[in-house]
């Protein structure tokens, strides 16, 4: 076969075009499997936080049900206690002694304020607030539980804090 003295050398270059592709996928595979590494790390905080959260919240409640926890006094209106950070730090109890896998094994806190319901006079009504702990001091969940008790019935009203409040 006769080659041309233009066609060589051009192995070369389609070998290194071929590699540079080959690594710039490469490249973005792994950009991309971190990112999820990444992601499924912080859904797993989120998710140790709520369960923490909320774990909490469930024994505060039961506890203020059968009234081993009293609750700050109430002021008339909503309770707004658990906005503060000087509050919340001084008055929140701990229901559990250590929860594992948190940080630095750090018990999720509730903190329990009585409302006074104003259209329910015979009602004993509490707003308990729980924080719960990820793996990181970022990863925090905030729950809320409104509960009201009247002629034995007890109505629970639960929510969760969007935004930290301090």
């Amino acid at each position: 076969m006769h080659r041309h003295p233009r066609d060589r050398g051009i192995a070369l270059p389609v070998v290194l075009l071929i590699a540079a592709m080959m690594l710039a996928t490469s490249a973005a595979w792994f950009e991309q499997s971190v990112a999820g590494a990444r992601n499924a790390a912080g859904m797993a905080d989120h998710l140790i936080a709520l369960h923490a959260a909320d774990s909490a919240l469930s024994a505060c409640a039961r506890n203020a049900v059968n009234g081993s926890l009293a609750g700050m006094p109430g002021f008339g209106g909503e309770p707004v206690g658990w906005k503060s950070q000087t509050i919340f730090e001084s008055s929140a109890v701990a229901p559990f002694a250590s929860w594992p896998t948190t940080l630095s094994f750090r018990a999720p806190q509730c903190l329990i304020e009585q409302w006074q319901l104003a259209n329910r006079a015979g009602a004993q009504a509490w707003l308990i607030t729980a924080r719960g702990y990820g793996r990181k001091a970022d990863s925090q969940m905030w729950l809320q539980l409104e509960l009201v008790i009247e002629g034995g019935t007890i109505e629970k009203h639960w929510r969760r804090i969007a935004a930290r409040p301090f």
